[in-house]
């Protein structure tokens, strides 16, 4: 019953997320969060689920032309063996707890405040700034199990270095191998997989590819960025005050 209940917004995360090029790890987390499963069961399945979602998004936005290796390949150079060495290291479980819903919440503020952003004039990012971001950002999303695009994506429409699909696009590749380098830095995770995993992945498939079909041809909408905000707020609270209460 529970993994049932837990499939329901796991979708709707798929949904949502792929529709901006993103993985839904956050999404994830947030839920898992939500329903107290164990921190070391929730690294490994959203590095799995994100890599699911977001192979389709990168068959979908490249299909659809808005991919361009010349933003990705400074990101993904640097961030892929950093997502590794984070993948490699693995929190205490209430440790763990508290820096991901900070990063929940923080990632809630980032989609909440995007809904309303403006477009800015495209210029590409020295490859300086994008060798270290991506170093940064590989570093941190292998540590705590996402793939990095709640910090990739809004660094890149931010600093005007793309337009909102192309970003997208770079955005559901980037998630991808970092995905891949943070499950591989933490191989043995791969043991604490539920079974529910299979399940679970093919729910986030169907998501994933009716949200990167939609936003590969239509801008995500505000009221969609909102609302995950929301979802992923919550979680983010309540994985704090469960490791506050709990250090206390």
């Amino acid at each position: 019953m529970t993994s049932a209940l837990i499939a329901i917004p796991m979708l709707a995360i798929a949904v949502l997320y792929a529709s901006m090029g993103l993985g839904g790890s956050s999404g994830y987390l947030a839920v898992m969060g939500l329903f107290e499963i164990d921190p070391v069961v929730m690294k490994p399945v959203a590095l799995s689920l994100n890599i699911v979602v977001t192979s389709v998004g990168v068959y979908k936005f490249r299909r659809a032309g808005f991919f361009s290796w010349r933003l990705f390949w400074p990101f993904a150079v640097t961030s892929v063996p950093f997502a590794y060495l984070g993948g490699k290291v693995m929190l205490h479980s209430d440790i763990y707890r508290l820096v991901v819903g900070g990063v929940l919440v923080f990632a809630a503020y980032r989609l909440f405040a995007s809904a309303n952003s403006k477009g800015k004039q495209i210029v590409p990012p020295l490859l300086w700034v994008a060798l270290i971001s991506g170093a940064a950002i590989g570093l941190v999303a292998g540590l705590l199990g996402t793939g990095g695009g709640i910090f990739i994506s809004p660094l890149i429409l931010l600093m005007g270095w793309a337009e909102q699909r192309t970003a997208s696009a770079v955005t559901a590749l980037f998630v991808m191998v970092n995905s891949i380098a943070g499950l591989l830095g933490h191989i043995s995770s791969m043991a604490s997989l539920p079974p529910q995993i299979l399940y679970w992945g093919a729910v986030v498939l169907v998501g994933g590819w009716i949200g990167a079909e939609y936003g590969s041809r239509h801008l995500p909408g505000a009221l969609v960025r909102q609302v995950l905000s929301v979802v992923v707020f919550v979680g983010g609270i309540k994985m704090i005050v469960v490791a506050v209460t709990t250090l206390v």
